[in-house]
């Protein structure tokens, strides 16, 4: 009962996960060209939800939409499972355009932009997790595929001509994920191994790139898809999974093992990206190596301001990592730091706005996009 308790907090937590005008762009195969973004969509799970979950179901999942959620930068509760912003905030005002709207309180305005992602969604759809025995751990029916049904849905709205939409579309910049994570969280809550996980690989990998591929067949051009991060240097996962054995952790203090899945699954979702490439060559299809970003300020914490490490909760109910399934961040027995800069984690699964200020500088101006987004 008690082991139980604690992976229904642990899923409650997880499922909250200067003005550059003309950057130049590498093409997926072609020469480099300038490019300005005149509006942004994005998918995706908790890394990248702005709102979707809050609204979808306001009592199944009120923790996200109470304080300390948002102190950092808003002030107040916005739906992001953070202190303030993420990755697709940074990314929308590096070129300029607002914050994305979520689609379910979205304006009247969404021609610069609408943000579909959903905290808890699923690269795949819930039969999927019927089949391998885990659909009573989802929090959300709103996987991959309907986000991209919403899309579909309000692209009228967006253009009204074939010459209109590639027009429109030749200036927008699409951020399909991160997505995929939690598809394997689930079959770990539910018991499954590593090797049971590493076996839906190919499926939930294959879903990423089919939804990228839908997206460019409606008249997406330039795609950035992101990998998962290093789960193994989640404070959820070292605080639920520990061992005594100091080999199964490397020098930053992760855990291999799952570091290795994470990456593994990375793997096959380039591959499946190369096919697409070739495919489309018309298409910029950019992957964000999420993995690689997050591991750099892990393994030099102090080098990105981090002066608490990175594996160390800002927002936690205490424990070697300030992690507890007992009293997550938002729960009574729960406390905040008073300065979530310092911090790379937040709650245990996501990451401070700091940490995805770091990514999102490593994707827009470092090493870690392929082809380059810059």
């Amino acid at each position: 009962m008690a082991a139980s308790r604690r992976v229904s907090v642990f899923v409650a937590a997880l499922v909250c996960c200067s003005l550059v005008r003309l950057s130049r762009c590498g093409g997926g195969g072609g020469g480099q060209r300038a490019q300005n973004y005149t509006s942004m969509f994005s998918f995706g799970d908790s890394l990248t939800d702005t709102g979707n979950l809050v609204v979808s179901s306001p009592l199944s999942f009120s923790i996200v939409g109470k304080y300390p959620y948002g102190m950092t930068y808003f002030h107040r509760p916005t739906g992001r499972c953070s202190d303030g912003r993420l990755v697709v905030d940074f990314l929308a005002q590096a070129f300029g355009l607002p914050l994305l709207q979520p689609y379910l309180s979205r304006g009247e305005d969404v021609t610069r932009g609408v943000n579909f992602a959903v905290g808890g969604a699923t690269a795949m759809d819930p039969p999927f997790f019927e089949e391998i025995g885990a659909s009573d751990k989802l929090w959300t029916n709103l996987s991959l595929s309907v986000q991209l049904g919403w899309f579909e849905q309000l692209k009228p709205s967006l253009c009204s001509s074939p010459k209109d939409c590639k027009e429109f579309f030749s200036k927008s910049l699409f951020l399909v994920g991160e997505i995929g994570g939690n598809d394997y969280n689930y079959a770990f809550f539910k018991g499954k191994s590593l090797d049971d996980a590493k076996s839906y690989v190919p499926t939930v990998a294959g879903a990423v790139a089919d939804a990228t591929e839908r997206l460019i067949k409606a008249g997406a051009v330039h795609l950035v898809v992101p990998g998962n991060l290093p789960i193994g240097c989640s404070s959820a996962y070292l605080t639920l999974h520990p061992s005594s054995n100091r080999s199964d952790y490397d020098s930053t203090g992760c855990l291999k093992t799952y570091n290795d899945f994470a990456q593994h699954h990375n793997a096959v979702l380039q591959d499946k990206l190369r096919l697409l490439r070739r495919s489309y060559p018309e298409a910029r299809i950019m992957y964000a190596d999420y993995y690689g970003a997050a591991m750099s300020f892990a393994q030099n914490p102090k080098q990105f301001g981090f002066r608490h490490g990175a594996l160390r909760t800002c927002c936690g109910g205490g424990g070697p990592y300030n992690f507890n399934p007992k009293a997550s961040c938002g729960v009574r027995g729960s406390s905040v730091c008073t300065d979530p800069s310092a911090y790379a984690n937040w709650d245990g699964v996501h990451l401070t706005e700091a940490g995805y200020h770091a990514i999102a500088n490593s994707i827009l101006n470092g090493p870690y996009t392929s082809p380059r987004l810059l």
